[in-house]
């Protein structure tokens, strides 16, 4: 079974920095998208940052310009370097990757990581 382990979490200062990583199993290419997504107390789930398996990606509007997504296909790993820390950002994020249906882009296997803790202070 595919394991997603993200790391990389903590705590930092608005305006800071931080980097998630999130390692697979197995080859990340085998799934058609992989992405990050968050959720603060008493909000919902969001996504943050998907890459497609061609390498395009798609960013929530909240955090375009500061937030990166990036793959590492020889070590199997997806990243996400945030930039420009804000309160707001505060959340658990969690990995994900998806392998879809041809033509309908239904989803047929949905593989969760166990979730990082982000804090940003204000």
């Amino acid at each position: 079974q595919v394991q997603l382990v993200e790391s990389g979490g903590g705590l930092v200062q608005a305006g800071g920095s931080l980097r998630l990583s999130c390692a697979a199993s197995g080859s990340i290419i085998s799934f058609n998208a992989m992405g990050w997504y968050r959720q603060a107390p008493g909000k919902q789930r969001e996504l943050v940052a998907a890459i497609l398996s061609g390498g395009s990606t798609n960013y929530a509007d909240s955090v375009k310009g500061r937030f990166t997504i990036s793959r590492d296909n020889a070590k199997n790993t997806v990243y996400l370097q945030m930039n420009s820390l804000k309160p707001e950002d505060t959340a658990v994020y969690y990995c994900n990757a998806k392998k879809l249906a041809p033509f309908t882009g239904r989803v047929v296997d949905d593989y969760w990581g166990q979730g990082a803790q982000v804090t940003v202070s204000s």
